[in-house]
């Protein structure tokens, strides 16, 4: 299968591309981490109309969390405290989510699971688009505790 969407993107040259793809990889297979990646773009690429790079950035962007919840011990008890995510921290959860969500899908080729969840994601579905909304529903639940945020 050839890859010409490799060359719309020089190595290196997005550092949100690069940052997953090194989330992704395991026991220091980059070369099989980037090539699951252009070929999940690949896949994008033949099932939609938009551009795989755009549904790549809006999964990326609907998976990110605004606010979690951090335990927070006052007096014995511990709170379960909603506080909203620093920037780096909201990319790499995103990131995190996606790729685990991918791993949990079976039955298919690691390329295709991560090509599906991207696609999901970019329209407001998929395991890692619900765990944003359960994070966003437990924070609101705990509201009462945003007091004791530091």
């Amino acid at each position: 299968m050839a890859k010409p969407i490799k060359q719309y993107i020089p190595q290196g040259s997005d550092p949100v591309i690069e940052k997953f793809i090194n989330c992704m990889m395991k026991d220091g297979k980059k070369s099989t981490s980037r090539g699951i990646f252009w070929d999940a773009m690949e896949i994008i690429k033949t099932r939609t109309k938009d551009a795989p790079l755009e549904v790549f950035n809006k999964a990326l962007l609907n998976v990110t969390p605004l606010v979690e919840v951090r335990p927070r011990r006052v007096g014995g008890s511990v709170y379960q405290v909603p506080v909203e995510v620093n920037p780096k921290r909201q990319q790499t959860l995103a990131i995190r989510w996606m790729v685990d969500a991918s791993r949990k899908r079976k039955g298919m080729p690691m390329a295709n699971r991560l090509a599906l969840e991207l696609l999901d994601a970019s329209s407001d579905q998929g395991a890692a688009f619900k765990k944003k909304q359960d994070v966003l529903r437990m924070a609101q639940a705990n509201k009462a505790f945003a007091h004791l945020a530091k």
